[in-house]
C-alpha cells in the first residue's frame, strides 16, 4: 500500500508528520508523491489561522478528487484541523475515513489499518494534555542537513488572539534525556543544523524541573558531535534571561539569531492580547540582546488590525518598526478565532485595513531588510551549502542569520570550490547584496 503524505502548517507539525511516517513506514507502508500511485492519503492539517483552515479544507477536497477518480481508498486528516473541527469534518466532508488528534498521531498504524478493514469515520482522539513523542521514530523529510527539535507541546500564555491552547493543550515540555536522545540520532544520520521548536522554546523545563531549563538543555546538545548550528525559534521576549544570553555567548554552536515574537508595541493593544510586555520592556529586551551579542540577528512577527487599533496606535507600530530595525520580520492581519476571547471584542478592524496595515508596515520593513543585507557586504561568513544550479554555476546556502524556508540565502561562486554536498560548510566572503539574499566567494578567492 503506498501513503501520500501530505503535511501542513508549522515545522512543529512537521515533526509530528516524520514521526507517523516512520511509524507507518515500519509497518511496512511505502510512500509516494504521485497523486494517482496513491492507496491512501494522510493529511496533517494545520488550523492556526482561517487561511490556514481553508488551506487543510481544500486539501481534503482535493484528496476526495483522488478517491473518486484514482486509486485512492480512504482519506485520513490528523493534527490541528482535525482535532479542534472532528465533528464539522464529520459532518462536512464526507470524504475522510478517519481523524486523528492531535495528541493521538501515535496510533496512526492502527488508524489506517482500521480504515481499511471497516466502514465508517474511525476516530482516534486523546486529552490535549497528555504529552505525545515517540522516541527514537523519525523519517527525515528536510533535505538531511538540518532537522527540526520539537522540546515541547502546547502553550500556557494564553493570548486572547490565539487557539493554540484549544487545539494543543498546556505546556509540557518533553523530557531532556530523551531529547539528548533523538538529537544524537540526528546528528549520526548526518544532520548538522539542529532548530529547536515549540510553542514557546523559551520556559522549556518549567513544568518538569521547577525552572526554566533550555540554558542547560542547549549545553547538553552542544555536547553532541556532529551538530555544528544550534537555532532557538519562538523565544517570548519575556523571557529571555541572563542564564540563557550567557549560554549563547558562551557556546560557539549557537546560532547568533533569535526570532521574538512580539505581535505589536502600543501598551494598551499589547495588555489587550494578553501579552506580558511592554513596549519599553520590548526596547530593553531587544537592545540588551543587541548589546550582549552585537552580531545577533532578531526576528519578529506582528500582528495588523488587532480588534480596537487605532490609526494611532497602528502609526505607533510604524514607528517602532523603524526604530528597532529588525532584521527579519513577518506581519499577519489579525484572524478572529472562534472561542477566543479576542473575537468577541468590540471593535473589529475591517479586512481592507487590515491589510492596508500590514502592508504599509511590510513596505518599510523590505527597505530595512534591503539595507541589512547590505550591510554584510566585506564580512566574511561560514555559510552551510544547500544546494548547486548547474546553469548558473553557482552553490546556494545559508548564513547563521538565516533560519530555513524563512528567510534569505547566499549565492556563492562556484570556482575553486570543488565538488561540496548539501551541509559542507565553507568560509565565504560577502560581495554584493541582492534583496533579501547574499552574493560571496569563498573566502580566499579571487
Amino acid at each position: 500500500m503506498k501513503i501520500l503524505f501530505i503535511s501542513l502548517g508549522c515545522d512543529k507539525n512537521l515533526v509530528d508528520s516524520e514521526q507517523m511516517i516512520a511509524l507507518l513506514g515500519e509497518r511496512g507502508y511505502e510512500f509516494t508523491d504521485n497523486d494517482d500511485d496513491a492507496d491512501i492519503v494522510v493529511i496533517n492539517s494545520c488550523a492556526f489561522i482561517k487561511d490556514a483552515k481553508e488551506e487543510s479544507i481544500q486539501t481534503i477536497i482535493d484528496a476526495g478528487e483522488l478517491k473518486r477518480t484514482g486509486n485512492a481508498k480512504c482519506i485520513v486528516v490528523a493534527g490541528c484541523l482535525a482535532e479542534r473541527y472532528s465533528e464539522s469534518i464529520k459532518e462536512e466532508l464526507p470524504e475522510v475515513d478517519a481523524i486523528v488528534g492531535t495528541t493521538a498521531f501515535d496510533k496512526i498504524v492502527d488508524v489506517v489499518e482500521q480504515v481499511l478493514e471497516k466502514k465508517g469515520v474511525v476516530e482516534a482522539k486523546e486529552s490535549i494534555d497528555k504529552l505525545t513523542y515517540v522516541a527514537g521514530k523519525r523519517t527525515i523529510t528536510t533535505a538531511g542537513n538540518y532537522e527540526y527539535l520539537k522540546i515541547a507541546e502546547g502553550c500556557n500564555k494564553r493570548c486572547t488572539y490565539c487557539a493554540i491552547p484549544y487545539i494543543r493543550g498546556h505546556y509540557r515540555s518533553v523530557p531532556m534525556e530523551q531529547l539528548v536522545s533523538d538529537a544524537r540520532q540526528l546528528a549520526e544520520r548526518g544532520v548538522k543544523e539542529l532548530i529547536l521548536v515549540a510553542q514557546e522554546t523559551t520556559v522549556y523545563g518549567i513544568d518538569l524541573y521547577g525552572k526554566k531549563s533550555l540554558p542547560e538543555l542547549l549545553r547538553k546538545l552542544c555536547e553532541i558531535d556532529g551538530l555544528e548550528w544550534i537555532r532557538i525559534l519562538y523565544c517570548y521576549p519575556e523571557e529571555i534571561d541572563n542564564e540563557l544570553i550567557a549560554v549563547m555567548k558562551e557556546q560557539p554552536k549557537i546560532c547568533n539569531y533569535l526570532d521574538l515574537p512580539i505581535q505589536h508595541a502600543s501598551d494598551r493593544i499589547l495588555k489587550a492580547m494578553g501579552r506580558r510586555t511592554s513596549k519599553s520592556e520590548l526596547v530593553d529586551i531587544v537592545s540588551k540582546l543587541r548589546r550582549e551579542i552585537p552580531d545577533i540577528t532578531l526576528r519578529t512577527t506582528l500582528i495588523s488590525g488587532f480588534p480596537g487599533e487605532t490609526d494611532e496606535e497602528h502609526a505607533e507600530l510604524v514607528e517602532f518598526v523603524k526604530d528597532m530595525r529588525f532584521d527579519r520580520l513577518g506581519c499577519f492581519t489579525y484572524s478572529p478565532e472562534e472561542d477566543t476571547p479576542a473575537a468577541e471584542f468590540d471593535g473589529q478592524v475591517e479586512e481592507a485595513v487590515k491589510e492596508e496595515r500590514r502592508d504599509e508596515i511590510m513596505t518599510i520593513q523590505q527597505e530595512i531588510a534591503f539595507e541589512k543585507s547590505e550591510e554584510m557586504v566585506g564580512k566574511t561568513l561560514d555559510v552551510m551549502i544547500e544546494g548547486r544550479i548547474p546553469e548558473d554555476h553557482v552553490y546556494v546556502g545559508r548564513t547563521y542569520r538565516d533560519a530555513p524556508g524563512v528567510d534569505g540565502m547566499i549565492f556563492l561562486d562556484e570556482t575553486g570550490m570543488g565538488e561540496l554536498m548539501t551541509g559542507d560548510y565553507v568560509r565565504a566572503l560577502v560581495t554584493e547584496s541582492s534583496e533579501y539574499d547574499l552574493i560571496g566567494v569563498k573566502e580566499g578567492s579571487k
